[in-house]
């Protein structure tokens, strides 16, 4: 079993530059190859990492030093570019989605089986240590159980455009498939299998090209359901996400995309509290209503609810983002190499993630109303 893994990156973008650094923090990884249509772009990238470039990413899928392609090219590249590394024996993580269709995930996932090799999607929200913490709180009904929740990703356009293949649903899947695969994938790990019950797309006035810029979902789930929404309209300073999951007694909001803040609001009894303290350490209190008495009683959903401090908590903070962010596709990479490794290894992320994230995306993006 070899010691070190030999990563071979396609697609040279902002992104892979970034998951690059992240991924050689850990010990014994290499960048061997780096491939990209854009030669500059590539050659760059290659130098600074000091790997060998190649113009044509099915070159680089013969270079026998390489155990595993990372993918990160446009979403109509993925499908295609996956099959081919995988058949050319190199396991693969690949940038979300897994390709356009819920039909060329379940293929990939067979093929890898077959091949026994590592095929995963970056779905990396679930390495997050705020994703744990939340996923903690509704397994042991801290706040008792969900009821409703919200994702609204008020996201920038400044970078994307008329041209940028964002725009072009041959290219990208829209904005259910390439961006919302994410948030469903997270809520999925945290409420369990949902069906989407509503959907809607909505075209921005253009003359050149036909865009949707703004997408909804609904979202059933076990007890409650979930609305989704993503909009592309604004400049990068005003880009803004929130999500926040209710419960019956109190709630839960996060902060951005990548959430490194969390509000906590409720009723709880003294050892709710504790479970809180022994799940995520020091906490700001915002507010506190402590009783000296056994319980205060209030009433919800015709049921008494016994309760010893009613708290609004914060932790977290919003500089901590490049630092998590990084962090997550370390973790990621780590689990999935322990995977390789050892295939009893139970991954956070596997290939059914890549299979039901886009089925959900998918099926919004069929039953959207365009407006």
């Amino acid at each position: 079993m070899k010691n070190e893994l030999a990563i071979g990156i396609i697609g040279a973008g902002g992104f892979a530059v970034f998951a690059a650094t992240a991924f050689l923090k850990l010990k014994d990884i290499k960048i061997a190859a780096i491939s990209d249509i854009d030669e500059q772009a590539g050659q760059t990238l290659a130098a600074e990492l000091n790997a060998k470039f190649y113009s044509d990413y099915r070159e680089l899928l013969t270079d026998i030093r390489i155990d595993l392609v990372y993918i990160a090219t446009p979403p109509f590249l993925h499908f295609e570019i996956s099959k081919k590394a995988l058949l050319a024996g190199n396991h693969v993580i690949c940038e979300k989605p897994a390709g356009l269709k819920t039909s060329e995930a379940e293929e990939l996932k067979i093929l890898a089986a077959t091949l026994k090799l590592l095929y995963v999607v970056n779905l990396m929200q679930r390495y997050n240590p705020l994703y744990k913490v939340v996923k903690s709180i509704i397994q042991e009904k801290i706040l008792g159980n969900f009821l409703h929740g919200f994702f609204e990703n008020y996201a920038s356009d400044e970078n994307l455009n008329e041209e940028h293949w964002f725009w072009d649903e041959t290219k990208s899947g829209g904005i259910f498939i390439e961006h919302g695969v994410h948030f469903f994938d997270m809520f999925s790990g945290w409420l369990g299998n949902g069906k989407v019950i509503n959907a809607l797309q909505i075209q921005r006035e253009n003359d050149k090209a036909v865009i949707f810029d703004r997408a909804q979902a609904t979202v059933s789930y076990e007890g409650g359901i979930v609305n989704f929404y993503h909009g592309f309209d604004q400049p990068k300073i005003l880009d803004r996400q929130e999500m926040r999951l209710e419960f019956e007694r109190g709630d839960i909001t996060l902060y951005g995309w990548i959430p490194v803040g969390m509000k906590l609001h409720g009723l709880l009894k003294k050892e709710q509290l504790k479970m809180l303290h022994d799940l995520i350490g020091s906490f700001s209190i915002v507010e506190h209503d402590h009783t000296n008495e056994p319980y205060k009683k209030v009433r919800g959903r015709f049921l008494d609810i016994m309760y010893n401090d009613h708290v609004t908590i914060e932790w977290g903070s919003s500089l901590e983002k490049e630092n998590r962010y990084q962090q997550m596709l370390t973790d990621m990479l780590w689990d999935q190499w322990s995977w390789i490794r050892d295939k009893d290894h139970i991954r956070s992320v596997n290939d059914d993630n890549a299979v039901e994230s886009i089925r959900m995306a998918e099926h919004a993006k069929k039953i959207a109303q365009k407006l």
